[in-house]
Parts: structure tokens; C-alpha cells; sequence
């Protein structure tokens, strides 16, 4: 039983103790058993079990610490963890065709969330009836990062797709800095592993082709900005080893089948500090974007108690103790300390520090949304060429 149920269930037997302290002794010791045994039997039967999926890895251990182990204390909850966010869009549609939805929340990214919103498999989410106001009062829809809300989706974390290295592989005194030398393989030799879908890869392709980061979804806009980008992925493909689970790139890195590869910053963090490999990120040119929460229709009743708690502040704050990835909410980012761990401060491990964010790419979801199916078909024909 939590805490909290422990509390209530006292106060209710010593109510019940003086309410019937005239009664003979046996009287009061059998009422004072049924209350304790209906208590107990009301916390059990209110109890849940939340099928949440997510990515897996070190994220989904920073959720479980942040999040999932203080709810299940708190509520009497069981979480069960359930890593398919990678295909969570698929996933979905597949589950509401099929009649038999068993996922309760979803962690997805926003241009997936826009595509499931407008399709109807998930639930609109009113963000100041459903998620804790900020400790001073500020109402959630003004202390979630601007923008970073929409009809159907909740963020978490601020978190960016980058580029990681090998140290090990490349002679101390040149050691890879921009975009640029993932795409240079005669000072940069060795193999890539880069994630099989045109998103992140369209994006570098074409900066590293010269193009201002801020200008790339203009270029993507158009027929000569996606063949440009796919030209400049030509010159490296015969060296790509092309993932598609995000515990991939740091297994590929550190047994140096790849040189580099691309990731999610907060695997190579947890690569590099908690498992001390010679890793390093490539800043550069980083594609940062927002990962949250979404509700399957019909699960919103079961899940609104836990998806307050999971998006207040200190939760937030919380997480980024575990995992370099950036609180979603204002009112968490001065929370942020260091690392539950080892100690070391995490601010420079954010995506969003000041060294690490100068060339940053946003994510453009609404693009991602609009031209995602077309651009993987003509991904996946380019592979096959």
C-alpha cells in the first residue's frame, strides 16, 4: 500500500475507534477489522496496470527512475515498460485496426503525434486542466517550452540527434569537429552508421553541401534541395551501416565497427559517463527536437492521474539527473544540478548549452508531417539503387 493509502486507512480506523468507543470490546475490534480489510481491499481494486511504451536504453531508465518507480510507490500502480517507440506510429495504427489497443501511453516524437492527431488514435490534451500548474502559479500552458505543445501531444524533453565518434579511431591532434567530416572520407576514413530514414540524414546532407542550417527545410521545400541532399549521401553510402534501434550506434562505436555514428545524445552520454567508452558528439549541426507523451483514444481516464505527475516540475528536473536531455517545462531548468550518479554538472551535456547549441537545426515537425511518407519512399528507393 503507498504512503498515502497507509495515511488515509489510519485516519479512517481511529475514526471508526472513537466513534464506537461506547461499544463492547469485541464490537469495536471487529468493526475496526472491517474497515481496515475494506480500506485495503478499495486501495487494491483501484490499483492499475499502465502498459507505457518508450525507446528503450537509457532513457527508458531515466523515465523508470524519474517517473514510473516514484508513481508505482506513490499510487500502487504497476508500470510496464514496453520499448517500441521506434515504430510507435505503425505500432498504433496497427492496434486500432485490429480493434485491441493495450498500449495506455505512448512516448512519441511531435511530427508522428501531428499525423496520429489527425487521424483520430489519439486523445486531445487540454494542457491546464490536465498537467500541473509551475510552483509559482504559472499555468502549464505558459511554462511549457513555447511551441512545444500541441492539440494532442505533451513534451518531456528537449533532446538532439547528433553525431558521435569513436576517439580511439582518429590520432588525438585531429579529431573530428563539424558535419563536414562525417561526410570526408579521405581525412575521415572508416564506416558510419547512420539511421535508416531520410530524417537527420537530409538535414546534414545538405549543410554539409553548404547550406545554412536555417535555410535547410527551404531547400528540402523543393526538388533541387532533395536531390541535392541525396547526391551528397551518395558520396558516403558505400560506407553506411544503417541502424534502426537507437541501442545500435554506441554497440557499433564501441567495438569500432564504425568510425562514427549517429545518435541520440543522451545514449553517447551515457555511453561515454556511465560506461566510460572514448566517445565524443559532433555539436555541429545537431537536429534537436521534443519527445513526449501521447494518449491512445479512449485511455485518457485511465492515465490523467500519472500523466499530472509525470509532467510537473520537479519530475522534469528530475529526469535530467539521469540523462542529458533538457526539461521540457521553464520552471524544471533551473532545477537542473547533477547527475544522480557520478556528480558531474550536466549543463554542458544539454543540447541546449550555449557551445553545443550555435549551428542547432530545430526540427520542423509540420515538414516532417507533410513529406514524411513521400521522402521515405524515395529513401528507401535510393537504397535500393
Amino acid at each position: 500500500m503507498s504512503v498515502i493509502n497507509r495515511f488515509i486507512s489510519s485516519r479512517r480506523i481511529a475514526q471508526v475507534s472513537r466513534s464506537c468507543a461506547g461499544a463492547s470490546m469485541p464490537l469495536r475490534a471487529a468493526l475496526v477489522v472491517a474497515v481496515a480489510t475494506a480500506s485495503l481491499g478499495a486501495t487494491a481494486a483501484q490499483a492499475e496496470t499502465l502498459n507505457i511504451v518508450s525507446w528503450g536504453g537509457a532513457y527508458s531508465e531515466s523515465q523508470l527512475k524519474a517517473y514510473h518507480e516514484p508513481w508505482e510507490e506513490k499510487s500502487g500502480d504497476t508500470v510496464v515498460n514496453i520499448d517500441k517507440s521506434s515504430n510507435a506510429l505503425s505500432g498504433l495504427r496497427a492496434q486500432v485496426q485490429a480493434g485491441n489497443v493495450t498500449w495506455d501511453l505512448v512516448d512519441m516524437l511531435p511530427s508522428d503525434a501531428l499525423i496520429a492527431c489527425s487521424e483520430g488514435l489519439i486523445e486531445p490534451l487540454d494542457p491546464d486542466t490536465l498537467f500541473a500548474a509551475a510552483p509559482d502559479g504559472t499555468p502549464a500552458s505558459e511554462d511549457f517550452i513555447e511551441g512545444s505543445l500541441s492539440e494532442c501531444f505533451v513534451p518531456q524533453i528537449v533532446y538532439s540527434n547528433i553525431v558521435a565518434f569513436n576517439t580511439e579511431m582518429f590520432p588525438e591532434d585531429k579529431q573530428p569537429d563539424s558535419i563536414d567530416d562525417v561526410f570526408n572520407l579521405e581525412e575521415f576514413p572508416g564506416k558510419r552508421a547512420l539511421q535508416k530514414k531520410p530524417i537527420n540524414n537530409m538535414e546534414w546532407a545538405l549543410v554539409a553541401d553548404g547550406v545554412a542550417p536555417e535555410e535547410v527545410y527551404d531547400m528540402l521545400e523543393t526538388d533541387e534541395g532533395i536531390e541535392r541532399a541525396f547526391a551528397k549521401l551518395d558520396t558516403i553510402k558505400d560506407s553506411v551501416i544503417w541502424w534502426e534501434e537507437g541501442a545500435q550506434p554506441p554497440q557499433l562505436l564501441a567495438d569500432k565497427e564504425v568510425a562514427f555514428a549517429s545518435a541520440y545524445n543522451g545514449r553517447i552520454f551515457n555511453a561515454e559517463v556511465n560506461e566510460k567508452q572514448p566517445f565524443a558528439i559532433v555539436w555541429d549541426a545537431q537536429v534537436f527536437e521534443l519527445d513526449g507523451w501521447v494518449v491512445p483514444t479512449g485511455k485518457l481516464d485511465k492515465v490523467k492521474d500519472y500523466l499530472m505527475f509525470a509532467t510537473d516540475t520537479q519530475r522534469l528536473a528530475d529526469q535530467a539527473k539521469y540523462i542529458s536531455y533538457g526539461p521540457a517545462r521553464t520552471s524544471s531548468a533551473a532545477l537542473v544540478s547533477t547527475h544522480a550518479d557520478t556528480g558531474i554538472d550536466m549543463k554542458p551535456h544539454m543540447p541546449t548549452y550555449g557551445p553545443n547549441f550555435e549551428t542547432a537545426i530545430p526540427k520542423d515537425d509540420e515538414f516532417w508531417a507533410d513529406n514524411l511518407d513521400e521522402l521515405s519512399q524515395r529513401f528507401n528507393a535510393w537504397l535500393a539503387r
